[in-house]
């Protein structure tokens, strides 16, 4: 069991990406970060590449089995959980819009992003309750703004949209147990996801999720942010 000093966070989908940078940032902030892949030779993988204390995990956040298996292994590493960071999810939406998506799509989009964020939370909640300073995030996006929803990008859009209101539900959940709960929106970022003409690096993506687990003012809850500053939902 490790020490009262050491800091733990658990980054979803930290092997590339936005996840990794976040996963590097919380390292040079002397963290000890839990990556998670639904691949652990993926994860594993990318622990080789970063450089500090890090624990490789197979997590599939679309799935409670999977969740909880990832539970009880971090109950073998640490007593807790100082900071969450929901990143991963699916921006599946190809050749379809709000007139033809069907109901399978709309299903899996929002499992993955919008529900596992949740059952994360929920899962987590007996580590992250005691930290001292718990603090969780969750990586939404632009679309997930009521001012920017698109009806070419239908499930990505929903599904970032309700983990907006997500948040402000589990901000007032657990305002009561000191548990800071906050949305960002990273950018349009350079990933597999957004694509190589994207105009942010992963790192400037990574940039508010990492300041929110460390050094923000803990009086922020509850919001969406983006280059740390507050934004409509």
């Amino acid at each position: 069991m490790k020490s009262i000093q050491d800091k733990w966070a658990l980054v979803t989908g930290g092997n590339r990406g936005i996840g990794f940078a976040i996963a590097q940032g919380l390292l040079a902030k002397d963290y000890e970060v839990i990556i998670t892949s639904r691949s652990l030779d993926n994860a594993k993988q990318a622990a080789q590449k970063l450089q500090g204390k890090v624990i490789p995990m197979e997590l599939d956040v679309a799935d409670d089995r999977s969740i909880n298996e990832a539970v009880k292994t971090l109950h073998q590493n640490s007593d807790r959980l100082d900071v969450l960071i929901n990143n991963a999810g699916v921006y599946p939406d190809k050749d379809v819009n709000i007139l033809t998506i069907d109901r399978d799509l709309l299903d899996s989009t929002m499992n993955a992003n919008t529900f596992g964020p949740i059952r994360m939370v929920q899962a987590f909640l007996p580590l992250l309750e005691k930290s001292p300073n718990a603090r969780v995030i969750n990586v939404s996006s632009g679309y997930g703004a009521l001012s920017d929803l698109s009806a070419d990008v239908p499930s990505y859009c929903l599904s970032k949209l309700a983990l907006n209101g997500a948040t402000i539900m589990l901000a007032q959940a657990l305002h009561s147990k000191g548990i800071v709960v906050n949305s960002i929106c990273p950018g349009w970022v350079k990933t597999d996801m957004g694509g190589s003409s994207a105009p942010r690096s992963p790192e400037k993506g990574a940039d508010t999720a990492i300041w929110l687990a460390t050094d923000a003012p803990r009086n922020i809850s509850g919001k969406f942010l983006r280059d740390r500053k507050v934004i409509s939902f």
